[in-house]
């Protein structure tokens, strides 16, 4: 993939679904076992998401800026975040969702708009 940005985006999309397990799944698999043991796998966990975020951020920071960057994070964040909980911890979506995503969105309009600009 020669494109910088989807590249970074891919990268950062798989990164996003190790971070949200290890921060999130021991809420659900280990919640009864201590705190400690559920630290530690999730840090084993994270491991592999730092393998693919720091390389995301290094290629994406070629052609962006490190706002970019932090605001596109933000909104793949979101769009793993919202199945991750629905599908796998089973919580109830909501509306609010939709407005934190809408937030989101507004956020990266903004970070990205010189870019949109130039598209024109």
């Amino acid at each position: 993939m020669n494109n910088p940005i989807l590249l970074s985006i891919s990268l950062l999309t798989l990164s996003n679904v190790f971070m949200t397990f290890a921060w999130y799944a021991h809420l659900k698999e280990l919640n009864n076992k201590p705190w400690l043991i559920a630290a530690l796998i999730s840090w084993g966990i994270a491991l592999f998401e730092y393998l693919l975020q720091v390389p995301a951020n290094r290629i994406g920071y070629t052609v962006l800026s490190v706002g970019q960057l932090k605001i596109m994070q933000e909104a793949i964040t979101l769009t793993v975040f919202v199945p991750f909980a629905f599908f796998y911890l089973k919580e109830p979506l909501k509306l609010d969702y939709l407005w934190s995503g809408l937030c989101i969105m507004g956020a990266v309009y903004f970070a990205f708009r010189s870019r949109f600009a130039e598209m024109v």
